[in-house]
């Protein structure tokens, strides 16, 4: 399907010049076709180049070169062991919320927008991932409590918000690393059984209560001294693995038919592969598609002469029906058609100008057949 309307849209864009009006409203109607299967209701329209979270490219480069051998695998992103085709990377709305401040404790309310996960994904698994950077200090011992809340209900006039801890961490401060904290229960609670989302706290404590250190140890906000292209790759981030029913493992693509030249020059004018590849420039997708630039589709083309021979992957019923065409012409030929297809990851920015890492199934054709 998804492959279907691709090929449909990129055919009639390379027309433009002859488009009427019914071929211009083909065109809108499969390129909505297209988005719609993405989740997308418009076409996005970024205003700039979005800045790609390295653990996303890292998943993004990994995947290309996986393989899988199997159509009935679970969805699983392997990286993490956690099932899910749709990998979302949302950065938090700086709402810059100081909840509370004590000695030796400081709390950071975090607010992200879950709005581009629809209602048919079902969250398997979700992480919050702070920056922590080195501190060095004489007074300190050298580690930092950081406690993950799920705020129930905000806080109002003289009252503090009602929150319940999802995840706590011991950690030394003498590093600058990542760290992830799993936030699953919550965004299951926002996503699927509609709590209302009023986001986390995040808790810094430090043993020798120095405040100080405790406010600069978690990256919450860009410093003056940081570069442009520095802080989008610090910023918190809230990780969503989610599965939307389609497809297998996150990265899967299955081995390509491998032929000999001496059996395509023997078979060329029947049904077999044929080399495609789309450019998402062409079809004017390049400003929203990070990556990649275009992939090799493939697509089937050729004859399904009779008899039909055992290399062209034909069904009982394709034999059946080009035998009764050899007699009857009234009744077509089998026709040459995709038989197996695979994958392909798509890193692209929705509505929101999110970054999104997303499994799209039957985009290439791997055999042909005649059915």
């Amino acid at each position: 399907m998804m492959l279907c309307v691709i090929l449909n849209l990129l055919f009639l864009l390379l027309s433009l010049s002859s488009l009427t009006f019914i071929d211009t409203e083909n065109v809108n109607m499969q390129e909505k076709l297209f988005l719609s299967s993405m989740g997308l209701s418009s076409r996005p329209k970024p205003s700039h180049q979005a800045p790609v979270p390295s653990l996303l490219w890292k998943l993004f480069k990994k995947g290309s070169t996986q393989t899988s051998t199997s159509d009935t695998d679970p969805c699983v992103v392997s990286e993490y062991g956690v099932r899910g085709n749709i990998v979302r990377f949302i950065q938090d709305q700086e709402s810059m919320e100081d909840l509370s401040s004590s000695s030796g404790k400081t709390t950071q309310r975090f607010l992200f927008n879950l709005t581009s996960i629809s209602c048919e994904e079902l969250v398997t698994s979700a992480e919050l991932r702070i920056f922590r950077e080195q501190v060095v200090s004489n007074v300190s011992e050298g580690f930092h409590r950081i406690n993950i809340h799920e705020i129930i209900k905000p806080s109002g006039s003289f009252q503090e918000p009602i929150t319940r801890l999802l995840d706590t961490r011991l950690v030394q401060h003498s590093l600058s690393k990542w760290e992830s904290f799993d936030v699953s229960p919550a965004v299951t609670r926002w996503t699927a059984d509609g709590h209302h989302n009023h986001g986390f706290v995040v808790e810094i404590v430090h043993p020798d209560r120095v405040e100080q250190d405790s406010k600069r140890h978690v990256r919450i906000s860009r410093s003056l001294h940081d570069r442009e292209d520095t802080w989008p790759q610090m910023r918190p981030l809230l990780v969503t693995y989610s599965h939307n029913g389609k497809g297998n493992v996150l990265h899967s693509r299955e081995k390509r038919q491998v032929r000999t030249n001496k059996q395509r020059k023997k078979h060329k004018a029947n049904c077999r592969r044929h080399s495609l590849y789309v450019d998402f420039s062409d079809v004017g997708w390049n400003d929203w598609i990070v990556a990649p630039p275009g992939y090799h589709a493939f697509y089937c083309q050729g004859e399904c002469p009779f008899p039909l021979a055992d290399h062209l992957n034909s069904t009982n019923h394709a034999i059946v029906q080009t035998l009764v065409n050899s007699v009857n012409s009234n009744i077509p030929r089998a026709c040459c058609v995709p038989t197996d297809l695979s994958p392909v990851s798509l890193l692209y920015l929705d509505e929101y100008e999110r970054v999104i890492l997303k499994n799209y199934q039957d985009m290439v054709v791997e055999g042909c057949g005649c059915r």
